[in-house]
C-alpha cells in the first residue's frame, strides 16, 4: 500500500490525538506537582516530624525522589507493553493508576494519627504515581506525534510537553487558592486533601478523551506488517545503545532546571529570601503561564532549524542562568523574583519543546516507546529524582547558593554531550511503515 493509498488521518483524528496528549500529561502532573508543592509546604510537618526543619524538608524531597525512582519500572513494563500491544491501552492504564495512587493520598492518616505507618503509605502511593508516570511520557508523546506528519513531529510531540507546566499551574493555581480563602491552620488541617482529591474528577475527563481515540497510524501499520518486537527492553540496549545514552543526557538538563525553578525555589523564596509562600507560587504561577505558547512554539520552531541547534543554544543558556538567578531572587523584590523565574522556565521551555520529537527520533518506530520511555525514565532518576535533595543539602551544608548553581551548570553541559552524540530526524523511517 502506498502512503497516497493508506487513508489519511482526519484532521478531527489529529485535533483528538493532540488534546489527548495534552489533556493526559496535564491531568497526571498535576496529580504529580501537587505532591512536590506539599512535600516542599507540608508534608515535612504533618508526615515527618522533626526539630530540625532541614531534616524535615530532606525527608520530604526523599519522597519526592521517590516518584522519580520508581520511574524506570514504569517505563519497563509500559514501555514494553507500549510497543507489543499498543499506544492507547497502556495510556489508559498510566493514567488510571496514578489518578487513584492521588486520590488516596488525599485521604491518607497523618503521622500524629497512625504514627510511622503514615509515611510509609505516602511512600508507596508516590511509588505508585512514578510508575504511572514513568510508562505516560513515552505513550503520550507518541500518540500525538505518530498521528501528525513526521516533518513536523516537533510541534506535535509538544503536546505532552505542555503537560508538566499545565499541571504545575493548576495544582499551584489550586494550592494558592486554597492558601488564601484558608488559614494556615485550616490548610494543614484539611485543606491540602482538597488538592489531591480533585484528581478523581481530572482523570475522568482524561479517559473519556483516551478512550475515543484509535491507536496511531504507525503502531497498526506495524503491527499490520507482523514487524513488532517480542522483546523490546533487550533489543533496545542491544541494537539501540547510542541512542539510548543521548536520549538520557539530553534529558538530564532540563528536568534538574525543572527542579530548580519549580521545587526547590519554593523553600529557598521563602526560608532564605524572606518572600511568603504565596510570592512565590504566584511567581512560579506567572513562569508556567509563559511556558503553555512558548513549549509548542519552540517545538515548532525546532521543525524549521536544525532541532538539536536549538536544543543546544538553550542548554548553553542553562549553564549560565543559575548564576543570575540566585541574585535576582536574593534582592528581596517580588519583580525580579518573577524574572528569575520566568527567564529560568522560558530557557526550559526551548529545550523541553524540541525534546520529545528529539527523543523519539534516536529510536526506530518499532522500539519507539520502549527506548523513549527509558530514556525518560533513567534520566529522571539522574537528573530530577535526586535535584532537590542535592539543591536542599547543598544549600544547607555550604550555606551559599553557588553549588547549586554549579550543579544546574554541570546537568546543562551533559545534556550538551547527549545532543552532540544524537542524530538528526529520518523521517524515511515512519514513512516506510506507512508505505506498506
Amino acid at each position: 500500500m502506498s502512503i497516497s493509498s493508506r487513508p489519511p488521518v482526519e484532521r478531527r483524528d489529529l485535533r483528538r490525538a493532540f488534546l489527548a496528549s495534552l489533556s493526559g500529561t496535564s491531568l497526571e502532573w498535576y496529580d504529580f506537582a501537587v505532591y512536590s508543592a506539599a512535600a516542599a509546604l507540608v508534608f515535612p510537618r504533618l508526615f515527618f516530624p522533626s526539630s530540625d526543619p532541614l531534616t524535615g524538608v530532606l525527608l520530604a524531597f526523599s519522597t519526592y525522589a521517590v516518584g522519580y525512582v520508581s520511574r524506570p519500572l514504569g517505563g519497563v513494563v509500559f514501555g514494553r507493553l507500549g510497543d507489543v500491544i499498543g499506544r492507547k491501552q497502556v495510556l489508559v492504564a498510566t493514567l488510571v493508576l496514578i489518578g487513584v495512587a492521588t486520590f488516596l493520598i488525599g485521604l491518607l492518616p497523618t503521622y500524629g494519627t497512625i504514627g510511622v505507618a503514615a509515611p510509609i503509605l505516602l511512600v508507596l502511593l508516590r511509588f505508585a504515581q512514578g510508575v504511572g508516570v514513568g510508562g505516560e511520557w513515552g505513550g503520550a508523546v507518541l500518540l500525538s506525534s505518530e498521528f501528525g506528519e513526521p516533518r513536523r513531529r516537533g510541534f506535535w510531540a509538544s503536546a505532552a510537553q505542555i503537560g508538566p507546566p499545565a499541571g504545575n499551574l493548576l495544582s499551584n493555581g489550586v494550592l494558592s487558592l486554597l492558601t488564601v480563602l484558608l488559614t494556615d491552620v485550616q490548610f494543614l488541617d484539611w485543606g491540602w486533601r482538597l488538592a489531591f482529591l480533585l484528581s478523581a474528577v481530572l482523570v475522568g475527563f482524561g479517559l473519556w478523551i483516551r478512550l475515543k481515540l484509535e491507536d496511531t497510524p504507525v503502531f497498526r501499520a506495524i503491527a499490520e506488517s507482523g514487524d513488532r518486537s517480542s522483546a523490546p527492553v533487550q533489543e533496545v540496549f542491544a541494537t539501540e545503545l547510542r541512542p539510548l545514552v543521548s536520549g538520557v543526557l539530553s534529558r538530564v538538563g532540563p528536568d534538574v532546571a525543572y527542579a530548580l525553578f519549580t521545587v526547590f525555589v519554593l523553600t529557598y523564596g521563602t526560608t532564605t529570601a524572606g518572600f511568603s509562600r504565596s510570592e512565590v507560587l504566584g511567581a512560579i504561577l506567572i513562569g508556567s503561564a509563559l511556558q503553555l505558547p512558548s513549549i509548542p512554539l519552540a517545538g515548532a520552531l525546532s521543525d524549521r532549524v536544525n532541532r538539536r541547534l536549538l536544543y543546544a543554544v538553550a542548554a548553553a543558556g542553562g549553564v549560565v542562568w543559575p548564576f543570575v538567578f540566585f541574585p535576582l531572587v536574593e534582592t528581596g523584590s517580588f519583580g525580579l523574583l518573577v524574572l528569575a523565574v520566568a527567564v529560568g522556565l522560558l530557557l526550559h521551555s526551548l529545550m523541553y519543546g524540541p525534546q520529545a520529537a528529539f527523543v523519539t527520533e534516536q529510536f526506530s518506530p518499532r522500539l519507539r516507546y520502549t527506548g523513549s520511555s527509558l530514556a525518560y525514565t533513567i534520566a529522571g532518576v539522574v537528573g530530577g529524582a535526586v535535584a532537590p535533595l542535592a539543591f536542599a543539602a547543598l544549600a544547607g551544608g555550604f550555606g551559599s547558593w553557588v553549588p547549586v548553581a554549579v550543579y544546574l551548570a554541570v546537568a546543562c553541559l551533559l545534556t550538551l554531550l547527549g545532543l552532540a552524540i544524537g542524530r538528526d530526524p529520518d523521517h524515511a523511517e515512519d514513512e516506510a511503515y506507512l508505505a506498506r
